[in-house]
């Protein structure tokens, strides 16, 4: 199933850097920039990540919360959290319930190889769970001002 402007929400659950469970209803009555990123201490994925944390002030005047998802573990995200001074939320989604919820998980192909990983997808979700906008084609280093400017 393809998300679409308009849609709900899937609801989700998830497992933060700490070990906390973190789900789409604790964000209720609050917008949400839900991020997709391949993996942490990747360029462009650090990229995203840091433009995020430079306009985490900004984004939050703005009424965002942000979170971000990868596949990636638990202890890998606080070591990308330490890194870089992230001051926002990542769920490690180890087992691909939330990136396969969201229709993020696809086929992928690098040097004629190909193998399914996360796509660089954004989800702008309004206080009601609403997806307000979907963002496929992310600037990494102007990713914040992609989304405040819609």
């Amino acid at each position: 199933m393809e998300l679409k402007i308009g849609d709900k929400a899937p609801v989700f659950e998830g497992t933060d850097q700490n070990g906390n469970t973190i789900k789409l209803s604790d964000y209720k009555g609050k917008k949400v920039i839900l991020y997709f990123y391949p993996k942490d201490n990747t360029s462009g994925c650090t990229a995203q990540a840091c433009n995020l944390r430079d306009n985490y002030a900004g984004l939050q005047q703005q009424g965002y919360e942000v979170i971000g998802v990868s596949t990636d573990s638990e202890k890998s995200h606080q070591g990308f959290i330490s890194k870089y001074e992230l001051p926002f939320t990542l769920i490690a989604d180890t087992d691909k319930k939330i990136v396969e919820q969201y229709g993020v998980w696809q086929e992928k192909s690098m040097y004629g190889r190909k193998y399914m990983g996360t796509m660089r997808y954004t989800f702008v979700i309004d206080e009601n769970g609403v997806i307000q906008d979907i963002i496929t084609k992310v600037k990494t280093a102007d990713h914040a001002n992609q989304i405040l400017s819609k």
